[in-house]
């Protein structure tokens, strides 16, 4: 197993992440296969993995609970233990203290090793800095008592309003887990989030390196093409190779759902070998042919002239983040922008499209988008749903 070193702690560079857990074949209710993660717990810490990431909404709230049973069999110091507070979910009151103390029972631990803001992004930063919760305040306290050793933060945000939140607690953010791998490293501006959290001084955890799976798959001809460069890898393993050359990445999360990805994953963390520059090439010329996307520069000569002062290069931008794979990122930035200023407020008068050095007709992708828009939920709904779910659950526990 490789390692990386953490404050003097030593980190596995592979951890087991607890989003995507396996599932009793056949249950209706979606029920997690407890039997299968224990046998995939015990493989990873025989194997050398330490780091195990979970979350309050994960699985409807079970995550946290299967996750701590499966390492109740193992010593304390045998393992690191992440978790993370659900701030970014859309409520009208945040109580960190209950959520907190709720989260050491259910994974029936002491302290976390790893405790984490779910999200900081452009829907959440207010609850976040709001002195009302004081939510930062309360877990900096809980550091400074011990009961959790190391405190940072994950973001799905624009860099702009990471900076903004860099600026305001930066000081205080020991880590950051951002969405980052070779396609999001353009199409969501994982390049620029990196290197910002890398001149600030602050380690980069990974999250999504496969993008849901999304990379672990691609098409026969781009398969073909990386077997004939390195025959003896996986297709998921170039993901985690291309990220192993990053050198502020200090841990790489892989929400690994059966035995199989997790050999694999182990196999590809046994050893270094990074890509050169002409597989790296490779690998973002493969990226280029799965983006199918609007061809925006984001020159901006488009907005001077809409009447109804759209962003028209940002909503282009998150469509294109839509049309690849569908995310959460979406519905997140979206709904923090005025009902004015999302693609079905374009009027379709034309004025965009006729100084468009691209000669994108921006109308109808402003139509197509809206109609895209209408399969995926909305984040305050899916905030709604997320809540309702561990409601029933802790009614259920007492």
């Amino acid at each position: 197993m490789l390692y990386g070193d953490f404050q003097g702690m030593k980190l596995s560079r592979l951890g087991f992440g607890t989003m995507r857990l396996p599932l009793v074949a056949g249950a209706k209710d979606g029920a997690i296969d407890e039997a299968q993660v224990a046998e995939m717990v015990q493989y990873a810490i025989e194997h050398g993995v330490n780091y195990f990431d979970t979350a309050y909404p994960y699985h409807g709230g079970l995550s946290e609970v299967v996750v701590g049973r499966a390492l109740k069999r193992y010593p304390r110091d045998a393992f690191y233990l992440a978790t993370k507070y659900p701030g970014h979910q859309i409520s009208d009151s945040y109580d960190p203290a209950a959520i907190f103390e709720e989260q050491l029972t259910k994974c029936g631990v002491d302290y976390f090793d790893f405790y984490l803001l779910h999200n900081v992004c452009e829907n959440s930063i207010g609850a976040y800095t709001d002195p009302r919760w004081g939510i930062i305040d309360y877990f900096l306290e809980q550091k400074k008592n011990g009961r959790i050793r190391h405190l940072g933060f994950s973001s799905h945000a624009a860099p702009d309003t990471l900076r903004t939140f860099l600026d305001a607690y930066g000081d205080k953010m020991e880590f950051c887990q951002i969405q980052l791998n070779y396609l999001d490293w353009t199409l969501q501006d994982a390049k620029g989030k990196y290197e910002l959290l890398t001149q600030r001084g602050i380690p980069v955890w990974v999250m999504e390196p496969v993008r849901g799976g999304r990379l672990a798959k691609l098409n026969e001809a781009d398969e073909a093409k990386l077997r004939a460069l390195r025959p003896q890898e996986s297709v998921a393993a170039w993901g985690f190779r291309y990220l192993q050359a990053l050198p502020n990445v200090k841990m790489i999360l892989s929400g690994m759902s059966n035995m199989e990805q997790m050999e694999d994953n182990v196999k590809t963390f046994s050893a270094e070998a990074p890509l050169n520059e002409d597989e790296t090439q490779a690998l973002y010329a493969i990226a280029d042919g799965m983006r199918n996307t609007v061809p925006c520069t984001g020159c901006r000569y488009c907005c001077d002239g809409c009447p109804m002062g759209l962003d028209i290069p940002l909503l282009i931008q998150i469509y294109n983040d839509i049309k690849v794979a569908p995310s959460i990122t979406a519905p997140m930035r979206l709904e923090t922008m005025p009902e004015d200023k999302q693609p079905a407020a374009c009027v379709g008068c034309g004025a965009c499209a006729a100084v468009c050095p691209q000669h994108i007709d921006v109308p109808q992708v402003m139509q197509d988008m809206d109609e895209a828009l209408k399969g995926i939920p909305k984040w305050s709904q899916l905030c709604k749903e997320r809540a309702a779910a561990a409601a029933a659950l802790r009614a259920g526990s007492k």
